[in-house]
């Protein structure tokens, strides 16, 4: 039997400090995420996992 190795991978429901926009982004980000309502930068890219510049609320699998 062969086993399925699960994704390390998650989404991440975030809250942004300037404006209190709750919004939903992944824990290893390509480019640099921002907030969509007031443009702060919520997350930047490091070659794997993301760096997190907001408050994490929720992990989702």
């Amino acid at each position: 039997m062969r086993s399925v190795r699960r994704p390390t991978s998650k989404f991440l429901k975030v809250v942004c400090g300037k404006c209190k926009n709750e919004q939903t982004i992944f824990n290893k980000p390509s480019s640099t995420v921002k907030c969509l309502v007031c443009g702060a930068e919520l997350a930047e890219t490091t070659g794997g996992r993301g760096r997190l510049k907001a408050k994490v609320l929720s992990v989702m699998d």
